[in-house]
């Protein structure tokens, strides 16, 4: 158990049985009253974003999270299989559990993946994701590497909008905080 005091970004703590990630917090001292703590708490299972005010000195579950290293190698019906890099023990997960991130995950891509009591709550993509433009409008002459964008598919079936000299066959960086193009890969 932790108290407000103990806040830091990026803690985990069990809030009525779900795990929420601390985004933002906030120690308030009214000029009447108590003090309190504003905090922003991410769902780690849904990725949902609530607001919730905490007494000061109120007491949290800090839950531990024991962070592993896994290679995604392949998605199997609605489940995902990642290869842990220290065991080699393969581990499926389903999808639900790895919700909008499956969106950046290629195969041989290293992620983390947070186990709480031995169980996965989620996957972690690297900040910079490399893919392969499947499909996009042709590039037209006069088009210019600074003048607009247009839609492109990429092979996890992302669409996200790419500048026009962009091919398909091309590979692209993709941030996967923002889903959104970075600069072409040779």
């Amino acid at each position: 158990m932790i108290t407000t005091a103990d806040f830091r970004n990026g803690i985990t703590i069990d809030l009525d049985g779900a795990l929420y990630n601390l985004v933002y917090f906030q120690h308030v001292k009214p000029g009447k009253g108590g003090a309190f703590v504003r905090t922003r708490l991410k769902n780690l299972k849904t990725g949902a974003v609530i607001e919730k005010t905490f007494r000061a000195g109120e007491r949290v579950e800090l839950a531990i999270l024991d962070k592993r290293r896994m290679q995604y190698l392949y998605r199997d019906g609605d489940s995902h299989l990642f290869m842990d890099l220290e065991t080699y023990e393969q581990l499926s997960i389903p999808g639900d559990e790895v919700g909008e991130t499956a969106r950046y995950l290629v195969e041989g891509i290293t992620v983390e993946v947070p186990l709480y009591e031995g169980k996965p709550v989620g996957v972690e993509p690297p900040v910079f994701v490399d893919m392969e433009v499947v499909e996009t409008a042709p590039g037209v002459k006069g088009d210019t590497a600074s003048g607009g964008s247009k839609p492109a598919t990429l092979e996890t079936g992302l669409v996200v909008n790419v500048p026009f000299f962009i091919e398909a066959g091309n590979r692209v960086k993709i941030d996967t905080r923002s889903g959104e193009y970075v600069e072409r890969v040779e």
